[in-house]
């Protein structure tokens, strides 16, 4: 499973634990990503991707606008970068 999101890029991000004595340690900080399995629009086939939450209302928000999106455009451009 991949560690970035498709639809909205989101990936691991560092940051610090700090304790009750102001003692700071790196930490990682990790996406809510998910693997779904969502049917293309375009082609009407269904791809297992893996997107983080806030990604997947951004795609329920395109399909209730009727905007236009290619999920395996999105997803081959995510494995090329």
């Amino acid at each position: 499973m991949s560690k970035s999101c498709l639809v909205t890029g989101k990936k691991t991000t560092s940051g610090n634990n700090v304790s009750h004595s102001n003692v700071k340690t790196r930490r990682k900080l990790f996406p809510n990503l998910q693997s779904k399995r969502l049917v293309d629009p375009s082609s009407g086939k269904t791809i297992r991707v893996t997107v983080s939450t806030r990604g997947l209302r951004t795609l329920r928000k395109w399909d209730r606008e009727g905007t236009a999106y290619d999920l395996a455009a999105l997803k081959k451009a995510s494995l090329a970068s």
